[in-house]
C-alpha cells in the first residue's frame, strides 16, 4: 500500500515524518509506502515550529486566491501522475486543504475518472472556502467568520513566544466562537450540492483553534463513509498512546475501506 504525505504550511515532508512517528509505530505490521513529499514553494517556518524543527520549510500554495489553489492542484495531479498510484493521503492542516481541494476538484470536473487516491486521513486541518463557493457551496457567513478568526487564533497561540510561556496551556481554541456550538450545528454551516465520495477519517482537537475548519470538512465528506476522532488537543498531533493507537486503527480502517474493490 502506498500513501502520499501532505505536510502542513512552513513545515517539510522530513517534519511531517517526525510528527507521525507516533501513531506510525502501531502500524508498522501494515506493508505501508510513505511518501513524504515537500511542497513546491519555499517559506518560512510556521508559527512555533522552528523552536522544534530547523529548516528547510514548504508550502503548497503560492498565495491565498483561487488561481493560487488551481495551481496547487495542477502541481498535484502532475505529482501523482508521476510518482503514484496512491492508496491513501494522510495530510495535515494546509496539505488537507490541499488534498480536500484536489478531490473536490477532480469529482466536479472529470468524475468519471479515478479519485488521486482512494481514502483520506484528514488531520487538524480544513477545506479551501474558495474551492467551496466556486463549487456551489453556500459558505455561511458565520463559517467565514470563525475561519478568519481562527487564522488569527492559530498565529497567536502557535507562537514560539506562546510555547515558551505556557507550553501545552497555550491552546485554548475559539471558545469564544465556538462555546456550545455541536459538531452537527458547525456542519450545518456549510450547504453541499455533493460531498467528497472516498472514505475518510478526521482527526481534529478541541483546543485547536482550527478546529471548527477540521469539522467543516467532515461535513462535506460522506456520512456514511467517514470516521471522526478528537484528540482533545489542539493544532497538533499528541503523542499519547491513546491518541496514537486511535489514529493508526482509523487509519488502516480507511485504507481497508478505499482498497476493498481494488
Amino acid at each position: 500500500m502506498r500513501v502520499l504525505c501532505l505536510h502542513g504550511k512552513g513545515t517539510s515532508g522530513t517534519i511531517f515524518r517526525s510528527q507521525t512517528s507516533s501513531f506510525r509505530a502501531h502500524l508498522s505490521d501494515e506493508d505501508i509506502e510513505f511518501d513524504w513529499v515537500d511542497g513546491p514553494y519555499p517559506t518560512g517556518p510556521a508559527a512555533g515550529i522552528d523552536v522544534f524543527y530547523g529548516p528547510p520549510y514548504f508550502s503548497f500554495c503560492d498565495g491565498n486566491s483561487l488561481e493560487a489553489i488551481r495551481a496547487s492542484y495542477t502541481w498535484l495531479s502532475e505529482y501523482i501522475a508521476k510518482n503514484g498510484p496512491y492508496d491513501a493521503a494522510l495530510m495535515f492542516s494546509q496539505g488537507c486543504w490541499l488534498g480536500s481541494s484536489a478531490l473536490l476538484l477532480h469529482q466536479d470536473e472529470t468524475p468519471d475518472l479515478p479519485p488521486p487516491f482512494k481514502a483520506a486521513i484528514f488531520v487538524c486541518g480544513g477545506p479551501s472556502l474558495f474551492v467551496l463557493e466556486e463549487l456551489g457551496f453556500h459558505v455561511s457567513a458565520k463559517a467565514l467568520e470563525r475561519d478568519d478568526d481562527s487564522r488569527r487564533a492559530l498565529e497567536s497561540q502557535a507562537d514560539s513566544s506562546a510555547i515558551q510561556r505556557q507550553g501545552a496551556d497555550r491552546w485554548t481554541g475559539l471558545s469564544s466562537l465556538g462555546a456550545g456550538v455541536s459538531v452537527e450545528e458547525l456542519q450545518k454551516e456549510i450547504t453541499c450540492p455533493f460531498r467528497i465520495s472516498i472514505p475518510t477519517v478526521h482527526v481534529y482537537g478541541s483546543k485547536d483553534p482550527r478546529y471548527a475548519s477540521g469539522v467543516h470538512l467532515s461535513g462535506i465528506c460522506d456520512p456514511e463513509k467517514r470516521r471522526d476522532f478528537d484528540h482533545g488537543g489542539g493544532h497538533e498531533i499528541p503523542r499519547t498512546d491513546f491518541v496514537s493507537r486511535t489514529i493508526a486503527e482509523s487509519i488502516r480502517w480507511a485504507i481497508a475501506q478505499g482498497t476493498a474493490k481494488g
